[in-house]
This record gives structure tokens, C-alpha cells and sequence, in this order.
């Protein structure tokens, strides 16, 4: 099961990018993550592993499977029965850029958790979407 939001950003594509592959820098954008941990130093790389921890959800650890620079990531968690695998893509668009944000449920138990969880994961990707507009904009992120 798969939900998304798209959101276009008057800020150029690498401010954008700069911005979302940050992951620990991310609570201070949104209210929907409230810590991130990664396990490695340097920039954001297929491999890197990250532990968040999002209100309301249990503390997942996150592995990039994807990564194309200045472009997207996805990485994925993994618990008994359900997979979650988050997409974040930037695109120039004009002078900004637009973004895609997914989470995808899959596993003997994804469906009923993307069900389970429907309404949590769509607040939480609209308030991630307009926390990370609203920071690259400039302007204060929406509590």
C-alpha cells in the first residue's frame, strides 16, 4: 500500500536536497519526527542506516537502498511481517524544485498496517512536506 504527497518549494533544487538528505537535522522542520540517529558519518549514501523515531510509531532503523546525489533516496525498514520503504525525490522545477515524498507498506502485514496506519502516514507526509517547504522558503516550520 502506497501514500504520497507532493509539494513544490520556491527554492532551488539543491537547497531542497541539501535540506532533506540532512535526516538528523530533520525535527527541526517536523513535527513528525521527533529524533534521527545515524550510524555513519559523512553524506547521506546507499548503505547508511539511520534510527528514527516518529511520535506515535515504534523506533524503526532505516537502511538506504537508493541514493542518487542531489536527486533522491529511499530506504527502508523492516519489522516482523511489514516492510516500509520511504521515497524522497526533488526535481527542478522552473526556479524550484518539486517534491515527492512516499511510504510504501508491503509484507504479510503491510496491508493492514498502511490501513491500520492510513490517516497517521498522510498527516505525517503532509506535515513533512510543508515543514520542509516552509524551511527551505525561509520561513518558520509549522508546529
Amino acid at each position: 500500500m502506497e501514500q504520497s504527497v507532493t509539494v513544490d518549494v520556491a527554492a532551488p533544487p539543491e537547497r531542497v536536497w541539501q535540506v532533506v538528505s540532512d535526516v538528523e537535522r530533520w525535527p527541526a522542520w517536523t513535527p513528525s519526527v521527533t529524533t534521527v540517529h545515524r550510524a555513519d558519518d559523512g553524506p547521506l549514501r546507499a548503505g547508511s542506516r539511520a534510527t528514527v523515531r516518529q511520535p506515535r510509531l515504534p523506533e524503526s532503523t532505516y537502511v538506504v537502498t537508493e541514493l542518487t546525489p542531489g536527486r533522491s533516496f529511499t530506504w527502508v525498514a523492516s519489522a516482523p511481517g511489514v516492510r516500509t520503504t520511504a521515497r524522497h525525490d526533488v526535481e527542478p522545477l522552473g526556479d524550484g524544485a518539486r517534491v515527492r515524498l512516499s511510504v510504501t507498506q508491503s509484507g504479510p502485514l503491510g496491508t493492514v498496517m498502511g490501513r491500520l496506519y492510513r490517516g497517521l502516514t498522510d498527516r505525517y507526509l503532509a506535515e513533512e512536506a510543508g515543514g520542509l517547504k516552509a524551511w527551505c522558503e525561509g520561513s518558520p516550520a509549522p508546529s
